[in-house]
């Protein structure tokens, strides 16, 4: 009963997710057309208002359109109004915050920590999946996150991780890449990594500590060249494609707060 009800509230936090993947960038493009000088074609969107529309005919959703996933179903992935097809994204990422809220209560129980990992892990999927759309990795959610988890280790809420270790864990994880998307600048004459990445990882490193970054950074990195090299062998990228590295850093994160403990351990032994 208990893991259905918290499956239920992913699914529901998995909609709201759904508007801020879509509409933060759109935010984002909104607040740099201003400082640009430019005017911007549409009015900022915000998180909450206006109610969802159809993108591609502006239908207005009713209630019984936006129930997590049911409505997907029943509508059979079209809108109603036009029948333009719904983009499978948005029950995938419905479900995967189900799913990773019932990760954090198996792992954790109903604790204070697995209210703390699920809002981790719900920051991180939306971060993996604007990163994966539009190359972006919002300041509002790594930095928040940053914070949160400074917050969580100062006051005791999480883990047993002294505050030095998580602050430690911030600098280094924002310095390491920061200073590898420098010299990349400096070696080609192009940016190969934005600082997004390394806000991320900073944020990881507060909740997680210093000595989690080399762990998490190799398992990213790794993921990376899998998926980096699928796609060249597929024939779907070249060398100078764009890979985005934060939903690697995201599922390395994701990995090690569940996993971290145990990581760790055998790290030290």
């Amino acid at each position: 009963m208990i893991e259905a009800l918290v499956a239920i509230l992913g699914l529901v936090i998995g909609s709201f997710l759904n508007v801020v993947i879509y509409r933060l960038p759109k935010q984002m493009e909104h607040d740099w057309a201003l400082q640009c000088g430019q005017t911007p074609a549409d009015p900022r969107p915000g998180l909450v208002v206006p109610g969802s529309r159809c993108p591609q005919c502006g239908h207005a959703l009713a209630w019984f359109e936006n129930i997590p996933l049911l409505s997907f179903i029943v509508q059979r992935g079209r809108c109603r109004a036009c029948a333009a097809p719904i983009a499978v994204r948005y029950p995938l990422v419905e479900l995967a915050a189900a799913g990773l809220a019932m990760v954090a209560v198996r792992a954790f129980g109903l604790t204070p920590e697995a209210v703390l990992v699920m809002v981790f892990l719900w920051t991180l999927l939306a971060l993996a999946v604007i990163d994966a759309r539009t190359l972006l990795l919002p300041d509002r959610l790594t930095l928040g996150l940053l914070w949160a988890g400074l917050l969580a280790n100062a006051l005791g809420y999480w883990s047993a991780l002294p505050l030095p270790d998580a602050v430690l864990g911030a600098l280094a994880g924002y310095a390491s890449l920061a200073a590898v998307a420098w010299g990349y600048a400096q070696l080609t004459g192009r940016e190969g990594m934005g600082l997004g990445d390394a806000k991320l990882l900073a944020a990881l490193g507060a909740w997680l500590g210093w000595l989690a970054l080399p762990l998490m950074v190799l398992l990213a990195s790794l993921l990376a060249l899998l998926v980096g090299g699928l796609a060249l062998w597929r024939g779907r990228a070249d060398r100078h494609t764009a890979l985005p590295f934060g939903p690697f850093l995201a599922l390395a994160g994701g990995l090690a707060i569940i996993w971290g403990r145990e990581w760790m351990a055998l790290w030290l032994n």
